[in-house]
C-alpha cells in the first residue's frame, strides 16, 4: 500500500513539474496545481516527486524483506 501512495505522488509531483516547466496553458489533472498558488506548483512539485520515490523505495524494500 505505501508503495501504490509512493507511486502516486511520484506520478503527481513529477506531471506537475513537467506541466509548469513546459508551460502548458491547459487543463491539468495535478492535484497541487489546482489547490496551490502559482508560487509554490514548482517547490511543491519537486518535493511530491522526492517524497513519491522514497516512499516506493521503501515499500519496495519492505516487501522484499518480508515477502508474505
Amino acid at each position: 500500500m505505501i508503495e501504490l501512495l509512493g507511486i502516486l505522488l511520484v506520478v503527481q509531483g513529477v506531471g506537475g513539474l513537467v506541466n509548469r516547466i513546459a508551460g502548458s496553458g491547459s487543463e491539468s489533472w495535478f492535484v497541487q496545481l489546482h489547490l496551490l498558488p502559482d508560487v509554490a506548483h514548482i517547490p511543491v512539485s519537486i518535493a511530491m516527486g522526492l517524497a513519491g520515490a522514497v516512499l516506493a523505495t521503501l515499500g519496495s524494500a519492505r516487501r522484499k524483506k518480508n515477502p508474505s
